[in-house]
């Protein structure tokens, strides 16, 4: 089987979002997905939202969500986990890549996000993500897949990876 889904992997700040950006950025084919981002209040991280490429925009988790779903201090927002980032995920024609950023613990909550990552990984459409290096038994799952290519991100290799995984998917820009 072609590996035909690409998921960066690495310890947390080492670049998998800033490359995975980079890839979107150069990339001339359409794209669909999202990218969670940090959410900072006076310098400080008290949350994460999640991003599509057509612009909506959610709270992925946060200190102040009530939820009995946690990772560490933040409670997760599964509504919005399912309401912006599972839609973002699905494509709306043939050939459009997914992005998305990332398959952690707190994506891994919602059962519709994970049903609709298996669903998309084996698709004809192609896959850009970023994953968790560490995780749960599915996302170790989702690792060991045939049609996934799992790329560590270290910092000797940020700046390379962007022009050699634009010549893995065969789309140089």
């Amino acid at each position: 089987m072609t590996k035909t889904n690409i998921l960066i992997t690495g310890p947390p700040r080492c670049g998998k979002s800033t490359l995975i950006e980079k890839l979107v950025n150069r990339i001339e084919w359409p794209v669909t997905g999202f990218f969670t981002q940090e959410i900072k209040e006076k310098g400080r991280r008290v949350g994460f939202s999640i991003n599509t490429l057509d612009g909506r925009e959610g709270i992925l988790a946060h200190e102040n969500v009530k939820s009995q779903l946690r990772v560490g201090k933040y409670g997760v927002n599964l509504k919005d986990i399912e309401a912006i980032a599972v839609p973002a995920m699905i494509p709306s024609r043939k050939g459009e890549i997914v992005v998305i950023d990332e398959i952690g613990k707190m994506e891994c909550f919602s059962r519709l996000f994970k049903e609709t990552l298996i669903r998309m990984l084996g698709s004809s459409n192609r896959m850009i993500g970023s994953i968790a290096e560490k995780g749960t038994p599915f996302i170790q799952r989702i690792k060991k897949r045939d049609d996934v290519n799992v790329i560590e991100v270290t910092a000797r290799n940020r700046d390379l990876l962007v022009d050699q995984l634009l010549d893995s998917l065969k789309i140089r820009c």
